[in-house]
């Protein structure tokens, strides 16, 4: 970055806020041992021929069985396989135990599950700054039409959905009217106004965006978190969660206790409280049509469901 002047950090969080989906690299290294990287780099470049490409960081440790591969696959992932994904993010443990999988072409592993597959076949290495980038023409792919992919936005997990203005359904339901009476539509259309009404007000007052929010209120009511805890409370993989935890580090909201746990400061404590009674106003805004005992049994009924779903 020192060509350019640009904050490192920064320069990132502008990147992502540029959505990806999430794919497992696998290959066999010169022992044939299979190896696997996350990455959300993987992109399209030519139709005719089939080429894909996506790069790898120079200081990963399965730089040179990448570089040097004959073949390689990527697994798109689906919304179910975010351990799938932390799993490949990690170091310092075998990623394929207790992983499903096979061997595709050039016996590069391919995952029982995925949203899509492309099975490759090295085109090109290209240097890229701190990066090398692998160009692959596609010898084989398959799709699961059923999956629904796995997203990567702002550090954290996502899914994919439809936008709401997709659905041009009315507020009140019509006879005969199937969407605006399902249980689907309604959950992600309430989800969708509250969030557009309580996020912006939580960045103007407290300077803390969507990713910043889930970490804060839940230090803000235990005080100090590991960060394997926080992973997977708030649906970030730990490199996403350290940066998003950085920023926090900059504002004085929260220190590290050690190089593990994240713990909330006093002027963070300050801060939870503030975020907590915004979104408390505005979830008291939202059901201030309906009575208490209203309000208090949806809640409890959606709990309810989410439990019979878990």
């Amino acid at each position: 970055m020192a060509d350019t002047g640009f904050d490192a950090k920064d320069f990132r969080r502008a990147l992502s806020q540029f959505p990806t989906g999430v794919t497992v690299i696998t290959t066999l290294d010169a022992e044939g041992n299979p190896v696997g990287v996350t990455a959300s780099s993987f992109n399209s470049v030519s139709i005719e021929p089939a080429l894909v490409l996506w790069s790898i960081d120079k200081g990963a440790h399965s730089l040179e069985a990448f570089e040097k591969a004959e073949y390689f696959a990527v697994n798109v992932l689906g919304r179910e396989q975010v351990s799938t994904s932390n799993r490949f993010a990690s170091r310092g443990e075998d990623k394929f135990k207790d992983v499903a999988y096979k061997g595709g072409l050039g016996n590069a592993p391919i995952l029982d599950d995925y949203a899509a597959q492309f099975e490759c076949k090295t085109w090109a290495v290209y240097e890229g700054g701190d990066h090398l980038i692998l160009v692959g023409e596609v010898k084989d792919y398959r799709y699961n039409d059923a999956a629904s992919p796995l997203v990567f936005a702002r550090g954290s997990y996502a899914v994919s959905v439809q936008h709401p203005e997709m659905v041009k359904a009315p507020l009140m339901d019509e006879a005969g009217d199937f969407v605006g009476d399902y249980l689907l539509y309604l959950l992600r259309e309430t989800y969708s106004r509250h969030s557009a009404q309580l996020y912006p007000k939580l960045q103007e007052q407290c300077d803390v965006n969507p990713e910043e929010w889930r970490i804060m209120v839940r230090l803000a009511d235990k005080g100090s978190l590991s960060i394997a805890e926080l992973t997977a409370m708030v649906m970030q993989p730990e490199v996403a969660l350290r940066q998003t935890a950085d920023w926090l580090v900059e504002k004085g909201y929260v220190a590290y206790a050690d190089n593990a746990t994240l713990t909330i400061t006093e002027h963070g404590k300050e801060i939870g409280q503030k975020l907590q009674a915004i979104a408390h106003a505005e979830e008291a805004e939202l059901l201030s049509t309906l009575p208490e005992e209203q309000s208090r049994q949806l809640k409890d009924n959606l709990k309810a469901l989410l439990e019979k779903m878990a």
